[in-house]
């Protein structure tokens, strides 16, 4: 955006016109297993705006909430707006970690929005109770998760607050978030939620990507 202010008239009689160019950023949180140089492929789609992979090591929302704050925090020193695309588990840590902060709008790209919900599922699809879980503390999973009563805690103790106004992209086959939890969080949030019926939780497929793409073209 462009935002003019008149000067003091030239001698020849011409308004002078001061352009002030604003900054603007999108910072891209990766998901599970991602890596922050996902975020080139974001770079064609967003014209305008500077984006920037972020590199986190955070593995919970109590970690990513210093980790992510800090990163938002220097950016705000150089850029005048700021964006977020948040995939996946990227999503929810983003959320926990940025709620007060001054976001422009957020991108969710197949969002973990209810993870205590996610635990528990977790929970029943490897026949582990509550109280075996709270006994061991942490119990690995054949399906390559390790469930962990701190963070079933946590998650139980701290759900998601978020304010800023968000577009989501769901799939139709996710397999982590039902669409029942999906809805009623963008109900609850004010957030449009766009399903793609045939989309998995990770977007991966030339379809997929096209769809995601024409999405956040939309969006912009």
């Amino acid at each position: 955006h462009l935002l003019s202010k008149p000067c003091i008239p030239q001698p020849c009689g011409m308004q002078a016109i001061k352009v002030i160019i604003l900054k603007k950023a999108i910072l891209y949180i990766h998901g599970k297993g991602g890596s922050a140089q996902e975020a080139e492929r974001y770079k064609p789609l967003c014209p305008g705006y500077d984006v920037l992979g972020l590199d986190y090591k955070a593995a919970s929302p109590w970690e990513a909430k210093e980790e992510f704050s800090a990163v938002y925090d220097r950016l705000c020193s150089r850029y005048d707006s700021i964006r977020i695309i948040g995939n996946s588990i990227g999503a929810y840590f983003a959320m926990h970690a940025l709620s007060q902060k001054p976001i422009e709008r957020a991108y969710f790209i197949s969002p973990v929005v209810d993870m205590a919900r996610l635990i528990a599922d977790m929970m029943t699809w490897a026949n582990v109770t509550d109280s075996e879980l709270r006994d061991r503390r942490e119990i690995p999973t054949s399906f390559g998760e390790t469930l962990s009563w701190e963070y079933l805690c946590y998650a139980r103790k701290n759900p998601v607050r978020w304010h800023t106004p968000t577009d989501i992209l769901y799939a139709g086959n996710d397999h982590l978030t039902s669409y029942d939890t999906i809805s009623a969080f963008a109900r609850e949030t004010g957030a449009s939620l766009t399903v793609m019926p045939d989309g998995e939780h990770w977007f991966h497929t030339p379809e997929q990507l096209a769809f995601l793409d024409r999405w956040l073209q939309e969006r912009l």
